[in-house]
C-alpha cells in the first residue's frame, strides 16, 4: 500500500505543475485524499469488513467531494485533479498511470450485480465532465476529452470526443508500420501528457468531413461551369432562357385572376 501511495504522490508532480512540495500534496489535494481512504477501504472490504470500509467511503466522499465505491480497483500511479463530483462505480477497474479531471463520471448503465463500470487501461486520460457508462473497456493510453458520453469501447491510443462520442485517430505513413498517434509515455515522468485530454493538433472528425464535401462540392460546380461554357460554343442558344408560350387556358386563369383582383380593390374602396 505504501508503495502504491508513493507513486500516486510521484503522479501528481508529474502532471500538476502547481505542485510544490510533498507536505503540500499530503494536506491540500483532495484527490489525493480520496486515493488514500480508497486504498484503506478496498483493503478492508477485501477482508470482507464491508461495513467499515463503506463508511470510510462514505466519510472521503463527504470531505472531499469525491466519490470512489470501495470494492473498485485501481491501480498505481493514479491522479485525479481538482476532483469534485468524481464517481468511480463498484465494478470499476483503473489501470496504472490514468488520470482523471474533476466532473467524471466511471457509471454503469444497468442494475445487473455483474460487471457494469468500465475498465480504464494504463496510461488512459480522462477530461472534466466526461461520462463513460458501461462494461467496456477504454484502451491503453486512449484519452476521452471533456463532457464527451462514452457509451461503447474505446480503442487504445484513440481520442474520443463529442456527445455520443466519436474516435480521433492520426493517420498510417507510409514509412511506419502502425499509427502516428500521441502517445502517453510509458515512463512516470509523462512528458507526453495531455491535461484535460485536449490536443490542438488532432482534427474534428465532422469538421474534416465537411471541409471534405465543401471541396467536393467546389470540384464539380468547377466542371459543370466548364461543361456549360462548352455547350454555349456549341450551341449559342444554350444560355438563353426557354420558356414556352402560355396556353389560351393559361390566359383565362390570369384574366379571371386579374379581374377579381380589381373587384375586391373597388370593394375595399
Amino acid at each position: 500500500m505504501f508503495k502504491q501511495l508513493k507513486q500516486d504522490i510521484k503522479a501528481v508532480f508529474d502532471r500538476d505543475p502547481a505542485a510544490r512540495n510533498v507536505l503540500e500534496v499530503l494536506t491540500t489535494y483532495p484527490g489525493f485524499h480520496a486515493i488514500v481512504m480508497h486504498r484503506l477501504a478496498h483493503g478492508l472490504w477485501q477482508k470482507e469488513l464491508k461495513g467499515t470500509a463503506r463508511a470510510i467511503s462514505a466519510f472521503s466522499r463527504f470531505a472531499t467531494g469525491i466519490e470512489i465505491h470501495p470494492a473498485a480497483k485501481i491501480g498505481q500511479g493514479f491522479f485525479i485533479d481538482h476532483g469534485m463530483g468524481v464517481v468511480i462505480g463498484e465494478t470499476a477497474e483503473i489501470g496504472d498511470d490514468v488520470t482523471l479531471y474533476h466532473g467524471v463520471t466511471l457509471g454503469g448503465t444497468t442494475w445487473d450485480k455483474g460487471k457494469r463500470h468500465p475498465t480504464l487501461e494504463d496510461g488512459v486520460i480522462v477530461g472534466a465532465g466526461a461520462k463513460i457508462l458501461g462494461p467496456f473497456t477504454v484502451g491503453k493510453n486512449a484519452k476521452v476529452g471533456s463532457n464527451a458520453v462514452v457509451t461503447k469501447a474505446v480503442p487504445a491510443n484513440t481520442t474520443a470526443v463529442g456527445n455520443p462520442a466519436r474516435f480521433i485517430q492520426k493517420q498510417v505513413t507510409r514509412k511506419q508500420e502502425e499509427p502516428i498517434i500521441e502517445n502517453v509515455s510509458q515512463d512516470s515522468t509523462c512528458t507526453d501528457f495531455q491535461p484535460y485530454a485536449a490536443s490542438h493538433s488532432e482534427p474534428d472528425t465532422v469538421l474534416e468531413s465537411l471541409r471534405i464535401l465543401s471541396e467536393r462540392l467546389q470540384k464539380n460546380e468547377a466542371h459543370l461551369k466548364k461543361m456549360c461554357e462548352q455547350l454555349s460554343k456549341l450551341d449559342p442558344e444554350f444560355k438563353r432562357p426557354r420558356l414556352t408560350p402560355l396556353s389560351k387556358q393559361d390566359i383565362q386563369v390570369l384574366e379571371e385572376v386579374q379581374r377579381e383582383y380589381d373587384l375586391s380593390v373597388k370593394h375595399e374602396t
